[in-house]
């Protein structure tokens, strides 16, 4: 199996005739999913998500891959091809066409929508081209056919890329769930008549390559739900992903079962329900989904809430509830169902919601106390099946953490592809397939692209590392006055702490160490503000440091007068 060297350099040229492939994220991460092929000069897109950030990145919105590979090359970007709905793989599309609007978008009717819908929010109208599963469409030099898969959103597409230098094929994200809602299959003989023609480059899913056996079927959550409701005597509040339709319909169903009600609370989710309900993907009875304002004239009893925020995210109207910041308030004998998984990264951040709804009276089902989530990602033994039909000439597992990398390129090795074939790469690491072989061949930057309020890139990890000084032991300003012709203090040090857990009368044993040391500095002609105001960081911060065992941020002010 190749893999990646941290002192791989830049690729050469592409030889002609080869196909390249270079991730741009969602390799070593969940999220953040984006690949660029490339053949005879012209790019095509695949997907082109975001990655939610952790708590060691404060103050951040969203994390998107870096363009500046590509950013030289909009116009030979022939489009952007989206394998289905979920944010980790459209949430970057607005970003990308602020740079250049036109770029062609491709995806399914769902899918279209969704994205239509959020870049109507950063008023940027594409271009795009509505596919199915069967359909060929050619795409510049890509002759691309769509595949329909199974995951936990409608209409999610695979696709087959045709090049003379030969075909690769993106599984997107995808389970092989035998009985979905939508009765809508992953094709498997679609895939086998791919394999009959010869599959050079496999990128498979590998989110749940370490997990034995087959994912449960979606349905099965249902028998679960109408247990929690049969029992449930107050208000029924569900978070889920604005975008996971079936999990909604199963949640509606059983509303309407029991007598309840139901309302979407929150953007995200009234818009995208919205957008399904309208193309027929979410059945909604008549008189089921009411508006939450008129809540309050229901009993407690008939009502259900459908909301966001299932990973702890802390503007998400779950997490609000939990710390009393939302209109809707817990109260004893509520429950809440957590309808979804844990991301990775996640954890601290759900359970912290959990014990804040479960403070206030709530009864709280979740994953780990019950079976109210499926995957949407094909498990281990799933993929042995797949590889088996698809038999593939080369693999690259994609869409993972290096572990699930790992995992599925073992279990592509189990079923027959050559080790030498397996290419386990990372986000900016280069792969060419050329005659018929695929191997690593340098990398391109790939970094961490923060978004931040309206500035995009403009927050580095500097900045993080002193978000998360100041956050961790807080900040001390000291003020110091000099006279600019005799190096004498005028007036100062002054010095105030915020944060640090240091009283601001403590510092009297610090001043005359301060005092005399630029004194000192000014006996040796030291007079440049910048030397002053680190020989006043250095001093302060060791004293801090000697007396508290703390590294505050330290910001010295010398003024010359």
């Amino acid at each position: 199996m190749s893999h990646p060297h941290p002192e791989l350099g830049p690729p050469p040229p592409l030889p002609e005739g080869g196909l390249r492939v270079t991730p741009l994220g969602g390799l070593g991460e969940i999220g953040r999913n984006m690949t660029v092929f490339e053949y005879g000069g012209r790019l095509l897109i695949v997907d082109c998500g975001v990655l939610f950030p952790e708590e060691e990145q404060p103050g951040i919105d969203l994390i998107l891959p870096d363009f500046s590979s590509v950013r030289d090359r909009l116009d030979d970007i022939e489009g952007i091809v989206l394998t289905h709905g979920h944010e980790d793989h459209i949430g970057g599309v607005p970003f990308l066409l602020r740079e250049k609007p036109d770029i062609p978008l491709i995806g399914s009717k769902l899918t279209l929508a969704l994205i239509e819908a959020k870049l109507q929010e950063h008023r940027i109208r594409p271009y795009t081209l509505q596919v199915a599963e069967g359909q060929r469409e050619r795409i510049g030099p890509f002759d691309c056919e769509f595949v329909a898969v199974n995951h936990s959103i409608p209409d999610a597409l695979a696709v087959a890329i045709r090049t003379p230098a030969g075909m690769a094929v993106h599984t997107g994200d995808f389970k092989m769930d035998q009985l979905p809602l939508d009765r809508r299959l992953t094709d498997l003989h679609a895939f086998a008549r791919l394999s009959e023609e010869g599959i050079d480059l496999l990128l498979s899913d590998s989110t749940n390559a370490e997990v034995p056996g087959f994912v449960p079927p979606e349905r099965d959550i249902s028998n679960v739900l109408r247990q929690v409701f049969a029992g449930a005597r107050k208000r029924i509040i569900v978070a889920s992903f604005a975008s996971h339709v079936h999990r909604i319909q199963q949640i509606l169903d059983a509303a309407y079962e029991y007598g309840r009600r139901v309302a979407f609370v929150g953007r995200s989710m009234v818009r995208n329900m919205g957008i399904a309900r309208d193309l027929g993907y979410l059945k909604v009875p008549p008189g089921l989904v009411v508006d939450v304002k008129t809540l309050d004239d229901l009993p407690d009893s008939e009502v259900v809430l459908v909301c966001t925020g299932s990973q702890g995210e802390p503007m998400a109207a779950l997490s609000r509830m939990a710390n009393r910041d939302h209109q809707i308030r817990i109260v004893e004998g509520d429950t809440v169902i957590l309808a979804s998984s844990l991301i990775p990264g996640n954890e601290n951040a759900v359970y912290r919601v959990i014990n804040g709804l479960t403070r206030w009276g709530a009864n709280v089902v979740h994953k780990g106390n019950a079976k109210v989530h499926v995957s949407g990602h094909a498990s281990a033994g799933e993929l042995l099946y797949f590889y088996n039909i698809c038999r593939p000439k080369n693999l690259m597992p994609v869409h993972g953490e290096w572990r699930h990398l790992r995992a599925n390129a073992e279990l592509g090795a189990l079923t027959g592809v050559p080790h030498d074939r397996i290419v386990i790469a990372e986000d900016g690491v280069v792969v060419d397939l050329v005659q018929g072989k695929a191997k690593i061949s340098g990398k391109v930057q790939a970094g961490y692209v923060y978004v931040d309020g309206l500035s995009v890139g403009d927050v580095g990890e500097p900045a993080l590392k002193d978000r998360k000084i100041l956050g961790d032991e807080g900040i001390i300003s000291v003020f110091v006055v000099m006279d600019a012709s005799t190096g004498k203090i005028t007036g100062g040090p002054h010095i105030q702490a915020r944060g640090s857990g240091i009283e601001d009368s403590a510092f009297v044993d610090v001043i005359p160490r301060i005092t005399e040391a630029l004194e000192r500095s000014a006996q040796d002609g030291v007079v440049e503000a910048h030397q002053l105001q680190q020989l006043v960081r250095r001093t302060l911060g060791k004293w801090v440091s000697d007396t508290y065992r703390r590294r505050p941020m330290i910001l010295p002010v010398v003024v010359e007068v």
